[in-house]
C-alpha cells in the first residue's frame, strides 16, 4: 500500500504555521509515509524540511516548468507548467490531505479534495464542513494514516 499524504498550505506564513508544518512532515516521514505538496516556500519548504529530517521522501508538484524552483528540501521536484492546475495533481496523487493555515490557493486545493472524496485534516485553516478539524500536528498526521489503513 502507498502511504502519500498531502501537505496544502500558504506561501507566505508567520512562525507558528511554519513550525506546525515542520512538525508535519517530520511525523510523515517517521511513519514511512511519502509526503506531496507545491514544492514552493512557506508551509510548503517547512513540511519538506521536516520530511527530510526524519528520513523520509518529499515531492514538490511545481506550477512552473523549471525544476530549480523548488525548495531546498524537495528530494523529487516535477515541473508541470500548470500554474494552479498543478493543485489537482497534488490531490489526484495523495491519498489524504493536511491543510495548514492557508488563503484562496489552499481554499481551492480543500475543495478539489472534498470533491474527489480524499478526506482533508486541517490545522488553524478554513473551517468549513468536510474540513476535520485537528489540534496538533500528531492528531492530523495519526488520523490521516488511519483512514488510509481503513481505505486500503
Amino acid at each position: 500500500m502507498k502511504r502519500i499524504i498531502g501537505v496544502i498550505g500558504s506561501s507566505a506564513v508567520d512562525r507558528n504555521a511554519y513550525d506546525t508544518a515542520y512538525e508535519v512532515g517530520k511525523l510523515i516521514a517517521e511513519a514511512g509515509a511519502t509526503l506531496i505538496c507545491g514544492g514552493l516556500s512557506g508551509v510548503m519548504e517547512a513540511v519538506c524540511k521536516g520530511a527530510g529530517e526524519g528520513g523520509g521522501t518529499a515531492i514538490g508538484i511545481l506550477p512552473g516548468s523549471r525544476i530549480e524552483e523548488a525548495n531546498r528540501y524537495v528530494d523529487i521536484p516535477v515541473a508541470t507548467g500548470l500554474g494552479h492546475g498543478r493543485n489537482l495533481v497534488i490531490i489526484n496523487t495523495a491519498s489524504a490531505i493536511v491543510a495548514i493555515s492557508g488563503r484562496y490557493g489552499t481554499l481551492s486545493e480543500i475543495a478539489f479534495a472534498l470533491q474527489s472524496g480524499k478526506p482533508v485534516f486541517g490545522l488553524g485553516t478554513w473551517d468549513i464542513d468536510g474540513v476535520i478539524p485537528c489540534r496538533t500536528p500528531k492528531e492530523a498526521v495519526d488520523k490521516a494514516l488511519e483512514d488510509i489503513k481503513s481505505r486500503h
